[in-house]
């Protein structure tokens, strides 16, 4: 029987250490890099986004819209006007996709003239009525768990920070949008909502509108947004696009400068 001898290549000692592997280009996996998230950046989006229907306000969230799989909470003065006018244009795209917009708890009742000049079908609109609010909690947390809507508004006025956080815990898993709308004093407690956005009245139609919170750098200043609201755009004439240069030019107008009066000299009897 004839012997083939083979040669192998040398083994490592087991107490020889092997080289680290190298990183890639980069320095870093492609999945870590994707992952990985600098504070001085804005987020980028981990699912879909919505647009805001603003361009400025889309150029400031991270992800470029409104985000899914988390809480974004509304806070406005009073509640029930601004909100509409905020979250109209998104909810609008949602309609247009062919499903449904639940509300739950509007301090008013939803007007379905007005919503319809904002392109907020009826047919696609579910109004929960709830007024507790435990009731208001348990419907918003219900709908998250079987995630039955296209868009979430909730107004939850009186919602404390553990259930902020457990309904961000829940929406986590939700693909849709969900709103959280409180009022403005909110803002003086902590939440576990990872976007946070102030909403005011402004000049001119405008909103003006305020980052609190965001997955990136703080924003400092406040975005003026153009706003007309739906039933008024088509109707509004464009000498009261502004009214505010014409109540200043009027009020300049009517401005009369009087020359301040001379005190009256008075004379003293002389007896």
């Amino acid at each position: 029987m004839n012997t083939v001898f083979r040669s192998f290549p040398a083994m490592h000692h087991a107490s020889t250490p092997l080289p680290p592997p190298r990183p890639p280009a980069g320095g870093l996996p492609a999945a870590v890099a994707a992952a990985l998230w600098r504070a001085d950046q804005l987020g980028a989006p981990v699912s879909a986004v919505w647009p805001s229907g603003f361009a400025a306000l889309d150029a400031q969230l991270p992800g470029g819209g409104w985000p899914g799989h988390g809480l974004t909470e509304i806070l406005t003065p009073h509640s029930g006007t601004l909100e509409w006018r905020l979250l109209g244009p998104a909810l609008r795209s949602v309609c247009a996709a062919g499903q449904p917009v639940v509300l739950v708890g509007p301090p008013l009742p939803p007007h379905l003239p007005g919503l319809r000049f904002e392109g907020i079908a009826a047919r696609q609109l579910v109004w929960v009525r709830a007024d507790t609010a435990a009731e208001r909690l348990w419907a918003a947390e219900q709908l998250i768990k079987a995630q039955a809507c296209g868009a979430l508004v909730a107004w939850l006025p009186q919602a404390r920070a553990e259930q902020i956080r457990r309904l961000q815990v829940l929406a986590a898993g939700f693909d849709a949008p969900v709103f959280v709308c409180r009022p403005t004093r909110a803002l003086r407690e902590s939440s576990a909502a990872p976007l946070r956005v102030q909403a005011a009245v402004g000049l001119d139609w405008a909103l003006q509108v305020r980052i609190a919170k965001r997955k990136g750098p703080p924003l400092d200043d406040a975005l003026h947004l153009a706003s007309v609201p739906g039933a008024l755009a088509a109707v509004l004439p464009p000498r009261l696009g502004q009214p505010s240069r014409w109540f200043y030019r009027e009020a300049i107008d009517h401005a009369v400068v009087r020359p301040s009066a001379q005190p009256e000299r008075r004379h003293s009897a002389v007896h």
